[in-house]
């Protein structure tokens, strides 16, 4: 019994380790975490009192606490029997395959990330390619909205910036939650989405188990309070235009909302234009079917890498100049209670139709949208008579109500630099004293005339029919 054992030293080091490890495991690791989570939770109390709306619990949780809570709600484990019968598969391979789903969908908050990191990267990164600009912009509209009222902005899809630029502008107010596409679902790009609270969703082969999920998610974080951010189109315009609105995220929100009883949401349309927007050329082509692509496109990584090295190659020989203007407005709040009232039925068609209009009033007006226009439809065009045609169709938008960023205030510089800007991309040519399109980028030029707001682009048009006619006497 008490006779001497010999036991190997490397038995003696793996016991030693295992050992270590379950002391890590079990009383440093924890105690660990419980004193950064009481960090954590300190700065986030002081982050709240200087932002318009605090973070709310929901969006702190835990990712690991949401997504069982998720795939434990009653109405997903409706959807998960109703699966499983209908594929004649065991519940528990439909509770995985909805727990998946939670997975995929859910975000992992980090206040840290989203304040620390991210909210200076978009400014630098926003500031170092445009000059931004605000333009309407109802302060006490905003202020005046229910501080525990969760708060939508609605926003039209130009650009991938169109993120950066929103998350940047809105940092004084709250943390933003996107719904974001497939398309980012890439490393390292997918953790640090996760992070700033975005969340995935598919567009494609959805079933309804799926849908369930998604929209049992969306309706939690509604009621949670989460400040969250959707784009209605569900894609970048490739033409210019705003395009039509999917119902899909609003129908999941007023499904959740019951007058009286839920908390308040209210929307906020957010309106955004540029001179310039990155992915122009790869979404006109995509939109009229080039490379066997039919109303659809991809950026690959490879496209990506070799952008941002001729960027860096272009910064470092000091022959970089910003994109032009970009500029953001802000609309006036629309309270889902008050819509509710005066629409009783297609609810989601019509606040689908009633966000997009108000996001179409209040869309930004800027010199290339505007230049595009005036060469589109009076092409070929004197050089001689550019700032007089400039100036009208700067007039006949003004008298719409539309917001015009006119550089400097001064008319004669801002139709300089919306030429310039088509000039310099080969989108516009002089040829014998007369302006008109390039052959080959005439789609380029179509795509920035329609970035007018609507009753903008209807004024102009009148004043084009109006010049057509004069041009066609003239000749008679």
């Amino acid at each position: 019994m008490f006779d001497t054992v010999a036991i190997p030293i490397w038995a003696i080091v793996l016991t030693g380790l295992l050992a270590l490890i379950a002391a890590l495991d079990k009383i440093l690791l924890p105690s660990v975490r419980w004193f950064l989570r009481r960090r954590l939770e300190r700065a986030v109390e002081r982050l709240n009192t200087r932002l318009e709306r605090p973070i709310q619990p929901f969006k702190l949780a835990r990712r690991f606490d949401t997504i069982q809570r998720l795939s434990y709600d009653p109405e997903v484990a409706r959807a998960i029997a109703e699966h499983a019968a209908e594929n004649n598969i065991p519940e528990q391979v439909a509770f995985e395959k909805a727990q998946r789903y939670a997975r995929e969908i859910v975000p992992g908050f980090s206040a840290f990330t989203y304040f620390g990191f991210a909210i200076r990267a978009a400014k630098w990164l926003s500031k170092s390619l445009y000059r931004v600009r605000l333009g309407y912009f109802d302060e006490e509209a905003l202020r005046a909205v229910d501080p525990e009222a969760t708060v939508i902005f609605v926003i039209n899809h130009r650009s991938n910036m169109d993120y950066v630029l929103v998350t940047w502008l809105a940092a004084e107010r709250s943390a933003l939650a996107y719904a974001v596409g497939e398309w980012a679902r890439v490393w390292p790009l997918q953790q640090l989405i996760r992070a700033l609270g975005g969340y995935f969703i598919r567009r494609r082969q959805l079933n309804p188990l799926y849908r369930k999920v998604l929209s049992r998610y969306v309706q939690m974080a509604t009621e949670g309070g989460v400040t969250q951010a959707m784009f209605p189109e569900g894609r970048l315009s490739m033409d210019g235009n705003l395009g039509a609105p999917k119902l899909g995220l609003l129908s999941y929100v007023i499904a959740g909302f019951t007058p009286g009883k839920s908390r308040e949401v209210v929307f906020v349309p957010v309106g955004l234009n540029y001179d310039r927007v990155i992915e122009d050329r790869v979404l006109t082509r995509a939109k009229d079917g080039a490379n066997g692509s039919t109303q659809r496109f991809r950026l690959r990584p490879i496209m990506i890498l070799r952008y941002l090295y001729l960027h860096l190659l272009l910064r470092l020989r000091g022959g970089f100049h910003r994109f032009g203007y970009a500029a953001v407005s802000f609309g006036a709040p629309l309270s889902l209670t008050a819509f509710l009232e005066r629409n009783s039925e297609n609810t989601a068609e019509a606040l689908a139709k009633e966000l997009m209009g108000r996001i179409d009033h209040i869309l930004p007006v800027l010199p290339v949208p505007i230049m595009a226009s005036v060469i589109r439809d009076r092409a070929p065009l004197p050089l001689s008579e550019l700032h007089a045609a400039f100036e009208g169709y700067l007039a006949k938008i003004q008298e719409t109500g539309s917001h015009v960023h006119i550089p400097r205030t001064d008319m004669a510089y801002a139709a300089e630099v919306g030429l310039r800007a088509l000039t310099l991309r080969g989108i516009v040519e002089t040829r014998d004293g007369l302006l008109q399109a390039t052959e080959k980028e005439a789609r380029l030029l179509h795509y920035y005339a329609n970035m007018l707001p609507k009753g903008a682009a209807d004024a102009v048009s009148d004043t084009s029919s109006a010049n057509q006619r004069h041009k066609i006497t003239e000749k008679a």
